[in-house]
């Protein structure tokens, strides 16, 4: 009889695949096959980069159709994030209480309490994560700067910063991430071609350049305290980055909100106040939800124990193939163009990118375990005893 499942199963079975929800998987997919469980559990990732994928599908879709008005309002940029960050905040909130987030956590001890608390590198990355959330959003706001660059500037840095953080972690990159970082590069590069701008504002060099630092801090902290295959680790460091990352993007916002002047101000502040009768008000709390539970799964595409060189193009190849994917959805709705070419021939080097990734860690893996196998040692099949043959009787 298979386990009741409980809440407090959810994170576990994202990082390790604890026993209760592996059997119930093994169970529904393929029966008790002990080679599909083994796979499941050795290509954990993927199956993480896929549930990021598949929840950014639908977020990419709401956010254009919010963009453009489909909903009523035309809501985009600074307009979508302060409720957006609301939705992302209650979601994150009932996330960890469903998970009971306080037996993953560090502890204090106050007046006979044992009270949550984070460490200063999960608090770092929190705040990093915060800063990321806001300042991608912002990058696509600036008057005179290509959409496309801008994504080339942010998602070709971080790749260019993962082998970076590899190499001041002491960690081993091997051949096949070296392949996957470069078609993703290429990928990226391959978007110049319909690129009409090469301009970049002061404020757009600022913005991507925190998006980049906050990923470097982010990046090195993750390869400082997890990054393990001790799951219990991946939890913690997980659970306390999340404590920390929806809310001080909220409290950042007000901030910004309460005492900044210009554009971003006012947006902000209209943003906070304007759209709660809207009727694009339902739509923008769910892709708030999507960006939430689709972080999930990319921050767990970070927190696989391999290099940042193999784990920072999954990633990176997930959001790109999952807004190609959204463009072509898309096209069901009026006024919408289909994806350019140059967009095609990057999911494709992405697709290379991907297989790069995944076959020749599974080959090496099984040239591996067929070496072990040769090594053990043979055991002789013995020699069928003979039949023995009936006495001849003596007597007469």
């Amino acid at each position: 009889m298979l386990p009741r499942l409980t809440t407090h199963h959810t994170i576990p079975y994202l990082f390790g695949l604890t026993k209760p929800i592996k059997r119930i998987f093994i169970t529904i997919a393929m029966g008790n096959n002990f080679q599909w469980k083994q796979w499941v559990v050795d290509h954990g990732i993927w199956l993480c980069a896929f549930g990021y994928s598949a929840l950014y599908i639908p977020y990419c879709m709401l956010a254009k159709l919010l963009s453009n008005g489909y909903f009523g309002d035309k809501l985009a940029g600074l307009a979508i994030l302060p409720l957006y960050s609301i939705a992302n905040t209650l979601a994150a909130i009932a996330f960890m209480i469903a998970i009971r987030f306080w037996r993953y956590t560090n502890h204090v001890e106050w007046r006979g309490l044992r009270i949550p608390r984070t460490s200063r590198y999960t608090f770092l990355s929190g705040m990093c994560s915060a800063v990321i959330m806001a300042t991608t959003t912002l990058a696509y706001t600036f008057e005179g700067v290509s959409i496309v660059f801008a994504m080339l500037l942010m998602r070709g840095g971080v790749l260019i910063i993962a082998p970076v953080v590899d190499a001041l972690s002491r960690r081993k990159v091997q051949w096949f991430s070296w392949a996957g970082l470069a078609l993703a590069m290429l990928s990226l590069l391959v978007s110049l071609v319909d690129t009409t701008s090469y301009a970049v504002t002061g404020l757009c060099a600022i913005d991507i350049a925190a998006y980049l630092l906050a990923y470097f801090f982010r990046l090195r902290a993750m390869s400082h305290m997890a990054k393990s295959r001790d799951t219990r680790l991946n939890i913690r460091y997980f659970v306390e980055e999340q404590i920390v990352a929806s809310p001080a993007l909220l409290v950042l916002l007000a901030v910004v909100a309460t005492t900044g002047a210009g554009g971003i101000g006012s947006a902000l502040r209209q943003g906070f106040t304007a759209y709660w009768l809207s009727p694009a008000l339902g739509p923008l709390f769910f892709a708030g939800i999507l960006s939430f539970t689709s972080a999930i799964f990319g921050t767990l595409v970070f927190l696989d124990h391999r290099e940042n060189s193999f784990c920072v193009p999954v990633n990176r190849a997930s959001s790109v193939l999952a807004g190609v994917i959204a463009s072509y959805l898309m096209l069901w709705f009026p006024n919408q163009r289909a994806p350019q070419a140059s967009q095609l021939v990057g999911a494709a080097f992405i697709v290379l990118a991907i297989g790069f990734l995944s076959i020749p860690p599974l080959l090496a893996k099984r040239r591996l375990a067929g070496r072990a196998t040769e090594a053990l040692p043979r055991v002789t099949q013995a020699e069928p005893a003979k039949p023995l043959r009936p006495a001849v009787s003596t007597e007469g």
